[in-house]
């Protein structure tokens, strides 16, 4: 099933795309059904598919990113955020910074938590899982040694492209993270290969921070990262997922 925010006659609501219909519901939480008539897919604005409290990350998620990287794989995940204003949609541009010299992309999966939770355990953590977006988590590789959090270097505006809607019915581990540069395969591994499941990461950040509806998790990325130009294209795609198609331009 695939959830989407979207605008019309400047109000905002929530719906089931199906093809290029659009069933209203209430909220993502309770999916309720509205009596409304469906809607056409061209009638409408889509939105960015949710409004987080907050983006977090993991980092070095893959082993062979942790071995393309030279760094040690941990026994904890490796977290740090992004802020909401670098969150843009598919098919808008990503600004290339003027005080950077290299620019990154970076393939990932990311997952919607659905409801308000803290202290999330084995038994109840699928219960806060809306569903899943795929990202580019776009980083500034050569101003990410200056800031030990990462956060300058990965949180620039429109630095997380990400799909247009959340899919809600799809085996995580049967999936495949694909990105392509102008076309050509940059990164391509099963998300089965992950080090910290979506379901251990979720479960680990709720011990130290409450997620919220809407919260966005980013599982890090696999092998292959590299360098983005002005003018390429890239694009992100999660079999059963969705995908994200951004072109690079100056500031």
């Amino acid at each position: 099933m695939k959830l989407i925010r979207f605008q019309k006659k400047k109000q905002i609501h929530y719906g089931i795309l199906d093809n290029d219909e659009v069933t209203l519901v209430d909220n993502f939480n309770s999916m309720k059904v509205s009596n409304e008539p469906k809607l056409k897919a061209e009638e409408i604005n889509i939105l960015l598919p949710v409004n987080p409290s907050k983006i977090l990350c993991v980092g070095l998620n893959y082993k062979t990113h942790a071995e393309e990287v030279n760094l040690s794989i941990l026994k904890e995940p490796v977290i740090f955020m992004k802020p909401r204003t670098s969150l843009i949609k598919s098919r808008e541009n990503i600004i290339y910074p003027k005080v950077s010299s290299r620019v990154d992309y970076e393939g990932e999966l990311a997952v919607v938590i659905k409801k308000t939770g803290k202290n999330i355990t084995k038994d109840n953590v699928k219960d806060y899982i809306l569903g899943y977006i795929c990202v580019n988590d776009v980083t500034a590789r050569d101003l990410q040694p200056l800031d030990g959090q990462w956060i300058i270097a990965k949180g620039f505006d429109t630095f997380l492209p990400c799909s247009q809607w959340i899919e809600t019915e799809v085996d995580i581990n049967k999936a495949t993270v694909t990105t392509l540069l102008n076309g050509e395969i940059k990164q391509k591994a099963s998300c089965s290969d992950m080090i910290f499941s979506v379901e251990d990461i979720i479960i680990y950040c709720s011990n130290y921070m409450t997620l919220e509806e809407g919260d966005i998790i980013l599982t890090g990325t696999p092998s292959g990262i590299g360098p983005m130009n002005v003018g390429d294209v890239v694009q992100v795609i999660i079999d059963g997922v969705g995908s994200c198609v951004n072109k690079i331009v100056a500031e």
